[in-house]
């Protein structure tokens, strides 16, 4: 669609009726209904090993008490100053030290933490502790009282993602804290492990909630899923391996506004171009490779490694080369926009 030509009398209609806040579709509607999808996000690479220093010299200034979350946020170069990594994602990486407690709150926002290093920290959520290791996922829904503590040894680090600028484009973004640092516990740790991740629910337990009732899901459960995956049948073109983390209660994405996936890639496997409109933020457990992102000359190349973030935005067309065998985190607004109907795709052949 083209824009309108300007016009004398066009602008001093528009001078006019600026006057009673109104604004000519006209003009904008060219945007509006654009042929490709609009993202102000641009794909970027975090280094993890450039990323680290800050973290730790951060936990030398600031306590996570004082911080109540002592995170570095990823902010997307073109969102700078919106604590935005994609449109409608935000993701930071947060630090705790031996001996420290983040202190409980809760908020209308939903959170996910995806344990990048470290032992001996956990999350509490709701009065359960769930310990962390490396390559699990845990999530704190919304309004979940949540606190987090140390008893290891060795810095804690963890992939905070939210749907942070979801929540602010509704208008609902609110939270409180707790009258004390810690949330009481009212559960053994590995009570909702036990009861939801077995495959079996009791009979009374109806799916009232819209997100996951499983809180907590180790990498050596899910890695071990992973890889019987990629023993038992060929990679998908555009994927590789891929799986989603589910709400065992429905089969649905764990959160109502965001998804989560685990990725395998085995040496050489070089994707199929694909896009899709949803914002994903990934983050490498193991392995090498780089992602080509763009078309033609706008293309730029993410290379990684274990431990590194990288975000492609909607619609951004994409390849993942792996240059070794590879497995990878990533979480998305898939949720959301399926539940919308606008989410879309687009699988490109060779």
């Amino acid at each position: 669609m083209t824009q309108n030509p300007s016009r004398p009398e066009l602008e001093e209609f528009y001078q006019r009726i600026d006057g009673h806040e109104l604004a000519p579709l006209w003009e904008v509607i060219h945007k509006l209904l654009a042929r490709q999808p609009i993202t102000r996000a641009v794909p970027h690479l975090w280094r993890y090993r450039e990323v680290r220093p800050f973290l730790l010299e951060s936990g030398e200034i600031i306590s996570a008490k004082e911080a109540e979350r002592r995170v570095l946020i990823l902010e997307n170069p073109n969102l700078r100053g919106e604590a935005k990594t994609a449109d409608s994602l935000y993701a930071g990486l947060q630090l705790i030290l031996p001996g420290e407690i983040a202190p409980a709150h809760r908020h209308t926002q939903s959170a996910l933490r995806f344990i990048v290093e470290g032992e001996g920290a956990y999350t509490a959520v709701d009065g359960e502790r769930a310990y962390m290791n490396p390559g699990d996922l845990i999530l704190t829904p919304s309004w979940s009282w949540h606190d987090h503590g140390h008893e290891g040894s060795d810095p804690m680090v963890w992939l905070d993602g939210l749907d942070i600028p979801q929540v602010q484009f509704f208008g609902s973004t609110f939270g409180e804290g707790y009258d004390a640092d810690v949330f009481e516990t009212t559960l053994p740790p590995g009570t909702n492990q036990a009861r939801f991740g077995a495959n079996v629910r009791a009979v009374d337990d109806l799916p009232e909630k819209p997100f996951s009732p499983l809180f907590t899901y180790p990498f050596n459960e899910t890695n071990q899923a992973l890889e019987k995956l990629i023993q038992s049948r060929e990679p998908n073109p555009w994927h590789g391996y891929k799986m989603e983390y589910q709400n065992p209660m429905n089969g649905g994405p764990v959160m109502p506004t965001l998804s989560a996936f685990l990725h395998g890639m085995q040496k050489k496997f070089i994707s199929r171009p694909y896009q899709t409109t949803e914002h994903q933020v990934f983050s490498v457990i193991r392995g090498s490779g780089k992602t080509m992102v763009g078309e033609g000359k706008d293309q730029i190349e993410i290379s990684w490694q274990p431990k590194d973030h990288f975000v492609i935005p909607g619609w951004y067309r994409y390849t993942h080369q792996a240059e070794a065998d590879s497995t990878l985190f990533s979480f998305s607004d898939q949720g959301s926009q399926q539940k919308l109907g606008i989410w879309r795709e687009k699988k490109h052949e060779i």
